[in-house]
């Protein structure tokens, strides 16, 4: 006999379809949450109301003996522009003048005081090198690892590193620019790849587990420290007695010289789940700071008071430092590259695009703004492209470079390749009819992995 369909039973059924199709709901109504969310923390934001202080473009310094000239810090100056105003003359062609091979990858620039250039290599090695011919004055092994630009002031040399001979810990030392003779040598619990600054007798840098130290430029005794909520990686930022930089907690911040007291603070709002860290050493420009970050950001944020004035977000990560002048044709602008392949030129002031420049690969290192010409490389090729600060056009490109290629005292372009530095003089005008280009070598032989001191890190 056929037994009849219990009405419970359908009504569990029943029940049972209403259950998953409010759990379909609920899924769905958190998906599109996630989406907005997302859209709302990682897309661009414009703020045009924002204040803006315009400023005088920097003029290029006075011919000068070259044992005067100095490119003291990373970025060139203190608040680190990456911007050196250089007569136009120092424009591409190029030709080779000489050429220095390093002990290890070069993943920083050089500095450069009178006719010496100071480059710090990957595994702890400081060479001071003749700007004349290349010839390699003397050479000093000061730690095991460093991923850093050292600071040249007074006839002093101040350099930090990731660690040092005889542990896990990090270093910071001074030596003699004339001799490589240690003046202090500083032990840090932690590692560092900070690029010290030097100012009124301080040098002040940043460590992997957030200390932000000064310490006395004579001796290296700790004049006050400052605690970050994640590491400090950047090269600390001043202007007008404030301290800005940003931390891998994601946090950007200025702080006081003198003291060492935070004035300000201000999250990256950044990627989907956490803030973005920030990597990028900020460039202080027209009442504003600029940096970038790897929740694919470029940031502006407001100096005296931290808030936003507005962020553009590219494909890929950020780690590039920004490079910022006032283009002829343009005004003021910000040059930064991303891990997407991609150049940016932005309006400095709004943020909106200027141009843009494929790449052939991921930029990782910082951009460099000579004259009119900004040069970057490309960490895939291997090649630093140079391009009119105006148009975006290609100037000048050869088979060298990977990270934070160049510096300049007006007279050559001495650009870090993979493991040797190059001197690049103009082609006169004269030459110009049998130009002498600057050769390109092969590209040396590795992967994006290559570098060991912080990119393993990220």
């Amino acid at each position: 006999m056929r037994r009849r369909l219990r009405l419970p039973r359908l009504r569990s059924w029943r029940a049972r379809i209403g259950a998953l199709a409010g759990v379909l709901v609920v899924l769905g109504l958190i998906a599109l949450g996630l989406v907005l969310y997302v859209h709302k923390r990682t897309g661009s934001v414009y703020h045009p109301n924002a204040p803006f202080k315009p400023e005088k473009t920097p003029t290029k310094p006075p011919p000068q003996p070259i044992a005067k000239f100095v490119w003291p810090f990373y970025g060139y100056t203190k608040t680190h522009r990456r911007y050196f105003p250089a007569p136009a003359t120092m424009h591409p062609p190029f030709h080779r003048v000489w050429e220095a091979k390093e002990s290890d990858l070069l993943e920083f620039p050089p500095v450069m005081s009178g006719a010496r250039i100071f480059q710090l290599a990957d595994d702890g090695v400081l060479s001071a090198i003749s700007a004349k011919d290349g010839h390699i004055i003397w050479k000093r092994k000061l730690g095991k690892l460093s991923a850093s630009t050292p600071a040249v002031v007074g006839g002093t040399v101040y350099v930090t590193l990731l660690s040092g001979d005889e542990g896990e810990g990090g270093r910071v030392m001074a030596v003699k620019a004339e001799t490589g003779h240690t003046v202090w040598s500083h032990n840090l619990p932690s590692r560092s790849e900070s690029s010290p600054l030097v100012d009124h007798g301080k040098v002040i840098f940043g460590t992997e587990s957030g200390t932000v130290y000064a310490l006395r430029a004579s001796n290296g005794s700790t004049i006050w420290t400052y605690q970050a909520a994640g590491a400090v990686k950047a090269s600390p930022t001043l202007f007008k007695g404030l301290l800005y930089f940003g931390d891998y907690a994601g946090n950007i911040q200025a702080i006081s010289e003198r003291t060492g007291r935070r004035i300000w603070i201000s999250a990256s709002d950044g990627a989907a789940f956490g803030s973005g860290t920030f990597y990028s050493t900020a460039a202080v420009a027209y009442g504003r700071v600029y940096l970038g970050n790897t929740d694919g950001r470029i940031y502006a944020y407001d100096a005296r008071t931290g808030k936003l004035d507005w962020a553009v977000q590219t494909g890929a990560y950020v780690y590039a430092s920004p490079a910022v002048t006032n283009a002829p044709g343009l005004g003021p602008t910000i040059y930064e590259g991303s891990y997407d392949g991609t150049f940016y030129a932005l309006n400095a002031r709004s943020g909106r695009e200027e141009w843009t420049h494929a790449a052939s690969g991921p930029i990782s290192g910082s951009a460099t703004i000579v004259g009119k010409v900004v040069y970057f490389s490309n960490l895939k090729t291997y090649r630093t492209t140079g391009l009119n600060i105006t148009t975006g056009g290609e100037v000048f490109s050869i088979n060298q470079g990977a990270f934070d290629p160049v510096i300049s005292d007006g007279e050559m372009l001495y650009l870090a390749g993979y493991n040797t530095l190059y001197a690049l003089k103009p082609v006169t005008p004269r030459a110009a009819s049998k130009p002498r280009p600057a050769k390109s070598a092969p590209a040396p032989k590795g992967s994006q992995g290559a570098s060991r001191a912080h990119r393993s890190s990220h």
